[in-house]
């Protein structure tokens, strides 16, 4: 697929919509299926800890935004090298692409052992800086310094992932990551339950009974396999990323510097987003178990709806920058184009859907009422700002195809602290986690707005 994309992009002086549509087709509907079956897998992962109580979701809830957070600022670094690797391919240069996916690997590696550091060293403290109830923290920190210790793991996964899909192969990060999710389910039923919870034909499943910490090592096995993997087809098998081919491990300082240029805004950004759903985080604990709870299920429920826009967003990013790196603008607007409205009428529809179905959802998830009926009521608030959510959403990874991070940081940074934290704060007091919902749907849409207008702006 990579060789296709690459050579269209290069040889062909006019590509027609049809044209176009099959490879924003190409590239996206792997992904799109990967990011659906994560999220079922999710649902059941979330369903599996909800079986264990209110408490023991809530404690893993708490540090949900946390580990965003440090996800976030992973996949950042990750960009800054992918993004090159998306222009190389469309320049047909080969060599550079494999330089800069070497450096990369080296560089993230050091990076991660940084951010696992920063994690074991915070755990302790997380819960207590997010004003959390006592009947959670010990779960809270046990999770998160797990979390933390694989990092390094997730790193690997982040990069040889996004580096896969730069090259134009999104089968297989879509493969393993499919792989990953089922088995993520598969450890965690070991993990997080005693023996004899599950029975297959009368015979007593083998478990351990870590409960929450269970959940994290779960998660933390299945991504070590599919990082293990990812790894293998990135550095062995991809024409673009082969490492043991030619010996191209010369260290670049351009290479470099254009990683940072990237990566920093982009990881400034993350930590603006996630920093204010942090923040968001400490405004609800105060309201008690059942909000906390709630509030990560209904996150988790509406994931269905937005991580599809995160496939098309890596599509955006491929075919936007390889079309950069071929010397086509106008090509690149394009794709531009036609990924964001494409993730519109997507989001849209599962937007829709949800609605009507999100009941249902909740009720496999936790067999608590009251977090039911409170995650439902919040929930449906902000399926209204879906549309605008996803032009934000595509439109960002179109603009990272051009290499512009910086601009799109700040206009995060500014909604999500000037509009959503504001209003939370303002509207918490008397709504209750309603009005942290409310916060949320008007800061989406005015974030959607801004990043169409800054997409009409940027590529032309």
């Amino acid at each position: 697929m990579a060789r296709d994309i690459s050579a269209v992009m290069r040889s062909e002086t006019e590509i027609n919509l049809r044209k176009k549509l099959q490879l924003v087709w190409m590239l996206s509907v792997p992904t799109i299926l990967a990011q659906i079956s994560m999220i079922a897998m999710q649902y059941i992962d979330a369903a599996m800890v909800g079986s264990m109580g209110a408490t023991a979701s809530a404690s893993i809830g708490l540090v949900s935004s946390t580990t965003w957070l440090f996800g976030g600022v992973c996949s950042a670094a990750s960009y800054g090298f992918s993004v090159q690797i998306a222009h190389a391919v469309g320049a047909g240069d080969t060599d550079t692409s494999k330089r800069v996916f070497r450096q990369g690997l080296i560089s993230i590696i050091v990076f991660a052992l940084v951010m696992m550091s920063i994690g074991l060293a915070i755990s302790g403290s997380l819960p207590v800086w997010l004003r959390a109830d006592e009947s959670i923290r010990t779960g809270a920190t046990a999770y998160f310094r797990i979390y933390a210790l694989f990092v390094p793991v997730r790193q690997i996964l982040l990069y040889c992932g996004a580096s896969l899909q730069a090259s134009g192969n999104t089968k297989v990060p879509g493969a393993l990551d499919v792989l990953m999710c089922v088995l993520d389910v598969v450890f965690n039923a070991f993990f997080i339950f005693s023996t004899g919870t599950f029975t297959i034909g009368g015979i007593k499943i083998p478990g351990l009974g870590l409960g929450v910490k269970g959940a994290a090592l779960g998660t933390g096995c299945a991504e070590l396999v599919s990082g293990g993997l990812m790894a293998y087809f990135a550095c062995i098998r991809q024409q673009h990323t082969a490492i043991m081919k030619d010996g191209l491990f010369r260290f670049s300082e351009i290479t470099q510097e254009k990683a940072l240029k990237i990566s920093i805004p982009m990881a400034v950004e993350q930590i603006a987003l996630c920093g204010a759903q942090v923040i968001t985080t400490g405004i609800v604990a105060p309201l008690g178990t059942v909000a906390v709870a709630a509030h990560s299920f209904a996150i988790t429920v509406e994931a269905l709806c937005y991580e599809p826009g995160y496939g098309l967003q890596a599509a955006a990013t491929t075919l936007v920058g390889q079309a950069i790196g071929a010397g086509k603008k106008g090509l690149a607007k394009s794709f531009g184009w036609i990924t964001t409205f494409f993730g519109i009428a997507i989001m849209t529809g599962t937007g829709i859907i949800m609605y009507f179905i999100c009941p249902y959802i909740f009720s496999f998830l936790t067999p608590d009422i009251a977090v039911q009926e409170l995650g439902i009521r919040v929930l449906r608030i902000e399926l209204f700002a879906e549309p605008l959510f996803a032009a934000s959403i595509v439109a960002t990874g179109a603009l990272r195809g051009v290499g512009d991070t910086l601009v799109p940081s700040i206009m995060n940074l500014v909604s999500m602290w000037g509009v959503r934290i504001v209003l939370s704060i303002i509207l918490t007091p008397t709504l209750g986690l309603a009005g942290v919902w409310i916060a949320m749907c008007t800061e989406l849409i005015i974030r959607g707005i801004i990043f169409l207008i800054r997409l009409k702006v940027r590529i032309k």
